[in-house]
């Protein structure tokens, strides 16, 4: 049972979530978050006055997958969030040792699908 972290640009979620729902992966969570990589972050104009924060907008996406499930799910993810530019994001995988669903009390992969 696998953890996938992908961070994403905003814009592609729904292409992300629709590549995901077309191999039965439906259990999705998604935050809002801040980051800075190798793109150039862009300035704002306030008052006159230009500044930069230094930090992008992308969304985290964190999907939990069966072994047999994590081939498909990195390629789908990869795909539909590619736009070919600087910036794309990052997909990280980690092992997940337990799963439990807490409604039923289902563990191990049951739980995850």
């Amino acid at each position: 049972m696998y953890k996938i972290e992908a961070i994403i640009r905003p814009h592609r979620l729904e292409a992300v979530r629709n590549a995901l729902k077309e191999h039965d992966l439906i259990a999705i969570t998604v935050s809002d978050c801040r980051g800075a990589g190798r793109q150039a972050a862009p300035t704002h104009t306030f008052r006159g006055s230009q500044y930069s924060h230094g930090l992008e907008l992308r969304l985290r996406i964190e999907v939990f997958v069966n072994d047999s499930h994590l081939e498909v799910a990195l390629d789908a993810i990869q795909e539909a969030a590619c736009t070919g530019e600087v910036g794309d994001g990052k997909i990280l995988v980690f092992k997940a040792e337990q799963a439990v669903r807490i409604r039923t009390n289902e563990r191990g992969e049951t739980a995850v699908h």
